[in-house]
């Protein structure tokens, strides 16, 4: 058996509707629906969403587990969101946010401008420096704060450029004279 895909999923105060092989579910961030392949049933007990195997083989184990984990975070990401804390490291580095779009200064000759995609938010502190990416999709926040990383990432020098929470980076000597 598949120890991912016969974990229940607890759904709290998400609302879940089955049809057949689609899920829908609704929570305070949104609606979605989520499509299951042939070999997979669901059903809700006790306000937990319950995913079975028909045929235990290979593929079908890993579908299992990869659409329950999936479910798991759709659910979650209806119930209270996801967010991603991104630090911003740097002499005059700073984002600005208006509306959709977020304004860059990192150290470069221009600006950089960068568009958020629908379903995420981005929020700055005073300084411009922390950032908090959020949404209610899991892999669109990761993505688009793997973007914002990749605008500017963190050199090991001087350790300036942009980094994720909990990210270490691992800072080198510079040069040194001889003696």
């Amino acid at each position: 058996m598949s120890k991912i895909g016969r974990k229940p999923i607890d759904c709290g105060a998400v609302s879940i509707e089955i049809k057949g092989n689609s899920i829908h579910y609704k929570g305070k961030k949104g609606t979605g629906v989520h499509e299951l392949p042939e070999c997979l049933n669901a059903e809700v007990v006790d306000k937990k969403l319950k995913l079975n195997c028909q045929e235990h083989s290979r593929e079908n184990k890993i579908l299992w587990g990869l659409h329950r984990a999936l479910l798991a975070n759709e659910i979650k990401g209806m119930a209270d969101g996801f967010k991603q804390d991104v630090s911003i490291t740097g002499l005059g580095f700073k984002a600005a946010v208006s509306g959709k779009n977020v304004v860059f200064s990192l150290g470069y000759s221009h600006k950089i401008n960068f568009v958020l995609p629908e379903g995420v938010t981005l929020t700055t502190d005073k300084t411009g420096q922390m950032l908090a990416v959020e949404g209610n999709d899991k892999e669109q926040v990761g993505l688009v704060a793997s973007k914002i990383r990749a605008l500017r990432p963190p050199e090991p020098y001087k350790g300036t450029g942009i980094k994720l929470a909990g990210e270490v980076i691992v800072r080198k000597a510079g040069k040194t004279k001889a003696a």
